[in-house]
């Protein structure tokens, strides 16, 4: 399984009057990541996209466990959960500094067609990236 990291600092405008990070500022975090891991394995959304393909986000599930602030040093993980040719799944955990799980979760994608919106097979236009996800998917 392949993993990719992400570190920054969270940025004052994330924060709320509580003085946390504001809960959806960890979805994307999460894109942050899969964005990382994407680029890990040599690809792009961009490239992806230009091809007349999208991967809209058709679920997401975060569990919170401990708050970020403001000035903490973020690191999002990243990595294919779970993957059936046109679904994917992308597991995350991001911590901070010093190790501690602030939230964990997963996202779910499926590749369409950006015309039709129907679902294809990652294979079909991308075969690099359908042989990657197959090779470095958690193995269960």
């Amino acid at each position: 399984m392949k993993t990719a990291s992400a570190t920054f600092p969270v940025r004052y405008a994330e924060t709320d009057q509580m003085g946390v990070v504001y809960h959806a500022n960890y979805v994307i975090w999460c894109e942050i990541g899969r964005t990382a891991l994407i680029n890990d394995f040599g690809f792009s959304y961009k490239e992806m996209e230009e091809a007349g393909v999208v991967s809209p986000v058709t679920n997401i599930n975060l569990s919170y466990k401990m708050p970020a602030k403001y000035g903490d040093d973020i690191t999002v993980h990243s990595w294919i959960e779970a993957y059936s040719g046109a679904r994917v799944t992308y597991g995350y955990t991001i911590e901070n500094a010093a190790g501690d799980r602030l939230s964990e979760g997963t996202s779910e994608h499926v590749c369409c067609d950006a015309q039709s919106f129907r679902p294809i097979p990652l294979k079909k236009r991308f075969p690099a990236w359908d042989q990657a996800y197959k090779q470095h998917r958690r193995k269960k």
